[in-house]
């Protein structure tokens, strides 16, 4: 690995509506190294790459590649510089093919009359696929009809096809299976051996900690300081990030009850699972684990009547319901925060009083009109409930952290009044002390009565804080596991289908 700064940031300074979001940052990184920036939501770690992407424009400071100045500016004069970002939100073009995509401003041409040769361009994204270990995805096929991991795969391809100086790759795991991750991993080897600069951001700090070279550290807008993996654990990172130690990851808890509130009984839907049976009780969190595609998202999205089911039986306290829509699941104390709160849990540009309160705009009516001032009341307390940061109500849902927005989506939920809250993914692309804050709302949750179904590809999450632990293969229950019985490698094995 080379020994001079590639890479240079130096006072860059940023600030939104009045918030100091970056002060004074220096920054530095070489090339031919995997460099991670760690912190906790709103850290700053995303203003700082963004301004090296040229998405946003620095307040002051400089930057200087290979020792000269660069006016970034835009993302379009980042990339001719050799900048590239692969952001939380894919910027693909549904609509398009997985080679247009990757190949966009660079389709190869079909003679004098300008026409697409879609024989040499599907060739070619699949060479680039195949280079970089993506294999296993059709070129043909329009973006919008890819599983959210596949995308992922394809914004990274577009990225790296263009062999980029700096690699920016912000949160890229947060959808991909263990099996996608360690292509990944693979890839950002082998461009680190071209001499690719990488700048990686995650929250997962095992992914950290075996990745990269170096690991800076930010809170509240300024430099904590850059150690390399070799000589810090993760204890040391995470009391970096927040400057005090971590207790308890997860709650102490009490037993749940006896009473069952949910009964699922033989539910299947075609293509997706089949003969799908377990209960929940008042006060009890349940599990469920299973591998990328096991059919955990479509049960819960059956059960919250966001799709529908071919066969089987839903009971709610004893009695049987079949919401046909999520308005029937409300209507009758079923909440689903769902895996991608950009996409399905908020409205970004609305606020956190409208976010809040959105599923219950027929409890805070009169004759149709939203009663202004029982709305901004509730949604207050929410906020004060859950610790929403900053606590201002009329603040735009895109203008907060990614912890802090899925906060607004709990709140969401929990205004309806829920009895059963199905949480998928509920900590996915949040730092590790609003884990904790999630994790502790989530046990004063089952602590006040609610059932909750939890469902994670996260093993540790899954084992911390259930009472019993599902697991889910091919689109069938194939494991069921007590607190005292489940450990990683059974929960594991049954998601392998590996016998014990």
């Amino acid at each position: 690995m080379p020994d001079s700064d590639f890479l240079q940031m130096r006072g860059i300074n940023k600030s939104f509506d009045g918030t100091q979001a970056l002060r004074e940052v220096d920054f530095s990184a070489l090339a031919g190294e995997v460099h991670a920036i760690s912190g906790e939501n709103g850290a700053g770690k995303s203003t700082l790459v963004k301004i090296l992407s040229g998405a946003l424009q620095r307040d002051a400071g400089e930057v200087l590649l290979g020792g000269v100045p660069v006016e970034l500016g835009t993302p379009v004069r980042a990339r001719r510089l050799g900048v590239h970002a692969v952001y939380q939100e894919f910027s693909l073009v549904p609509h398009l093919t997985v080679a247009e995509n990757i190949l966009m401003g660079e389709m190869p041409g079909g003679g004098v009359l300008g026409l697409v040769d879609w024989a040499r361009a599907n060739r070619r994204a699949e060479e680039i696929l195949q280079e970089i270990g993506f294999v296993g995805i059709d070129v043909r096929k329009r973006v919008r009809q890819l599983s959210v991991s596949h995308q992922q795969m394809v914004e990274i391809a577009k990225a790296v096809a263009v062999r980029p100086r700096i690699l920016i790759l912000d949160e890229p795991s947060a959808v991909l299976s263990q099996e996608e991750l360690d292509r990944l991993f693979a890839l950002v080897r082998q461009l680190r051996q071209e001499s690719t600069l990488i700048l990686y951001i995650s929250h997962r700090l095992d992914e950290v900690f075996e990745v990269a070279d170096r690991i800076t550290v930010l809170k509240d807008g300024q430099v904590i300081g850059t150690v390399r993996p070799q000589e810090a654990d993760q204890k040391q990172l995470i009391k970096m990030m927040v400057g005090r130690t971590l207790g308890e990851i997860y709650p102490s808890r009490q037993p749940p009850g006896r009473e069952v509130m949910l009964e699922v009984n033989g539910l299947a839907k075609a293509g997706a699972f089949s003969d799908i049976s377990f209960s929940l009780r008042r006060g009890e969190i349940l599990g469920m684990s299973g591998l990328v595609g096991s059919g955990r998202t479509q049960v819960a999205r059956c059960i919250f009547g966001a799709e529908p089911f071919d066969a089987g039986e839903i009971r709610l306290e004893g009695r049987p319901v079949h919401p046909r829509s999520p308005r029937d699941a409300v209507r009758e104390g079923i909440a689903l925060l769902t895996e991608d709160r950009k996409r399905d849990g908020l409205v970004l540009s609305c606020t956190i009083r409208d976010n809040a309160s959105m599923a219950s705009f027929e409890s805070l009516s009169r004759w149709g009109i939203i009663h202004r001032r029982e709305q901004e009341a509730r949604v207050r307390e929410k906020v004060q409930e859950l610790d929403i940061r900053p606590p201002l109500i009329d603040r735009l849902a895109r203008q907060l952290s990614g912890g802090n927005q899925q906060k607004v989506v709990l709140a969401k939920w929990l205004m309806t009044q829920a009895k059963i809250l199905i949480l998928d993914e509920p900590t996915r692309g949040v730092d590790v002390a609003t884990k904790v804050e999630i994790y502790q709302i989530i046990g004063d949750l089952a602590a006040k009565g609610l059932g909750i179904l939890l469902i994670s590809s996260e093993l540790p999450e899954v084992l911390g804080m259930s009472d019993r632990a599902l697991v889910m293969r091919q689109g069938r229950l194939v494991g069921e596991y007590t607190r005292a019985q489940a450990s990683e490698e059974k929960l594991l094995a049954s998601a392998a289908g590996v016998s014990q």
